[in-house]
C-alpha cells in the first residue's frame, strides 16, 4: 500500500477543510486582539503615555500572531488552489488595502515614538487605528460576499473569469448584508481588544477598555443575531444535486449545483451544528457581563468563545460549500471538487503534525513570560527600549 492512501482522499479533504478554519480562527482569535487594540488605540488612550501603556500590550507579540495569517494564506494556496485563485482574483483591491494595512502597523510600531513630536505621534497613531479597523471590517464584509455567493465561472478549461468591471471588485463588494457581516467582525474585534486590554492594561486604559468593549459586545452579539435572521428570510443558499462523489477527482464542473430557499436549511440536516452560533451568542454576552463586573482572564476565554462560535458556524453552516457562485452555480467550489491532489495533502498533513505543535509550544511559552500587566511606570522607566 502507498503510504499516502492509508487516509482517503475524502478524509484528507475534510481534514484540510477542518484545518484551514483552525488557522482562519487562530488567526482571529490572536492577531483578532491585536486588530481591536489599533481600533480602540485613539479612545482608550487620550495622552501620550496612556497610548503607549496600550500599544505594548501588543508590542511584543503582534509579530508573532501574524503567523497564523501566513499559514492560512498557505494553506489555501497549498490545499485548495482554485479557491486561492478565485478569491485573489476577485478580492484583489480589497486585499490589497488589507495587505497596505498590515504593511502599515510594523512601521507605525516601528516609528511612532522615534520621536518626540506630538503630531509625528498623533498620525501613527490614527495609522494603528485604520490598520486595526479597516482589516476587521474587510474580513467580515468578505465573508458577507462569500454567504451570498461570488459571481465568477470557471471555462472549459477550467480558467476562472470574475465577472464585472474592475472598480466592482471594490465596490461591489459593499452591498448591505456584507456591510453588516463586518460590522460583526469589526465590533466582534473591539470586543476582543477590550478584553485584552482589561487583562493587560490598567487605570484609566482598562477603565475606558472595559466600557467601549462592552458596548461592541453588545452590538457584534446584535448584528450577529441580525445576519442570522437575514439570512433565514434573505439569503439563498446552495446544494449539490443528485449523488456525487467526495473521493473524485477536483473539477468543479463535475458538480451539479443549484440554489435553495436558505442557508439554514443545514441546521435541519445537522441539528448538532447549532452549537455553533449559540457558543458566539452565549460568548458575546458573558463577554458582556464579564467587562462589566470587571472580570479579566475569563472575560478574555469568554471573548474567544464568541469568536470561535461566529466563524465555525460560517463554515459548518455552507459545509461543503466553501465559495460558492451566483452567476453560475455549477462552478461553485466545495470540499469535494476543488481541492489539491491526494499525496499533497498527505505531505501536507504530515508536515502540519510536526510543525504545528511547535508553533503552539511556542506561542505558549511566550505569553507565558509575557504574562503580566503592562503599566505606566513600566513605559516611564524603560521608555527607549519599548515602543
Amino acid at each position: 500500500m502507498i503510504l499516502h492512501e492509508l487516509l482517503s482522499y475524502e478524509i484528507l479533504r475534510v481534514l484540510w477543510w477542518v484545518l484551514l478554519g483552525v488557522l482562519l480562527i487562530g488567526f482571529a482569535l490572536t492577531d483578532g486582539f491585536d486588530m481591536g487594540v489599533g481600533a480602540l488605540l485613539p479612545f482608550v488612550g487620550k495622552t501620550d503615555l496612556e497610548r503607549r501603556v496600550a500599544i505594548n500590550t501588543v508590542g511584543p507579540v503582534w509579530e508573532g500572531n501574524q503567523v497564523w495569517f501566513i499559514l492560512g494564506g498557505g494553506a489555501i494556496f497549498a490545499a485548495w488552489p482554485p479557491l486561492y485563485a478565485v478569491s485573489f482574483s476577485g478580492f484583489y483591491l480589497a486585499m490589497f488595502v488589507v495587505l497596505a494595512a498590515f504593511i502599515v502597523r510594523p512601521v507605525a510600531f516601528k516609528y511612532r515614538s522615534k520621536r518626540d513630536d506630538p503630531r509625528w505621534r498623533t498620525a501613527w497613531d490614527w495609522a494603528l487605528f485604520a490598520s486595526g479597523a479597516v482589516p476587521a471590517l474587510l474580513f467580515g464584509v468578505a465573508v458577507g460576499n462569500v454567504i451570498q455567493g461570488v459571481p465568477f465561472h470557471f471555462t472549459d478549461d477550467l480558467h476562472s473569469i470574475y465577472e464585472g468591471a474592475w472598480y466592482l471588485k471594490f465596490i461591489g463588494l459593499l452591498d448591505p448584508f456584507s456591510i453588516l457581516a463586518g460590522v460583526v467582525s469589526l465590533s466582534m474585534l473591539i470586543m476582543h481588544g477590550g478584553a485584552w486590554l482589561t487583562l493587560k492594561a490598567d487605570g484609566v486604559v482598562q477603565s475606558r477598555a472595559r466600557s467601549i468593549g462592552s458596548v461592541a459586545a453588545l452590538v457584534a452579539v446584535a448584528a450577529y443575531a441580525l445576519a442570522g435572521l437575514w439570512m433565514a428570510v434573505g439569503i439563498e443558499g446552495y446544494r449539490i444535486v443528485g449523488d456525487y462523489v467526495t473521493g473524485g477527482p477536483s473539477n468543479p464542473l463535475h458538480f451539479e449545483v443549484e440554489k435553495t430557499a436558505t442557508w439554514l436549511a443545514a441546521y435541519t440536516d445537522r441539528p448538532w451544528i447549532a452549537i455553533a452560533p449559540v457558543m458566539g451568542i452565549l460568548g458575546g454576552v458573558l463577554t458582556f457581563l464579564g467587562l462589566r463586573a470587571g472580570r479579566e482572564v475569563s472575560t478574555l476565554l469568554f471573548s474567544k468563545m464568541a469568536i470561535l462560535g461566529v466563524i465555525s458556524s460560517v463554515g459548518l453552516t455552507m459545509f461543503p460549500f466553501i465559495m460558492p457562485s451566483s452567476s453560475d452555480p455549477q462552478s461553485s467550489l466545495t470540499v469535494w471538487n476543488s481541492s489539491s491532489s491526494h499525496l499533497t495533502l498527505f505531505i501536507m498533513l504530515v508536515v502540519t503534525v510536526i510543525f504545528m505543535p511547535l508553533i503552539l509550544m511556542y506561542t505558549a511559552w511566550v505569553y507565558k513570560v509575557l504574562w503580566g500587566k503592562v503599566t505606566e511606570a513600566d513605559v516611564t522607566d524603560n521608555s527607549h527600549s519599548v515602543y
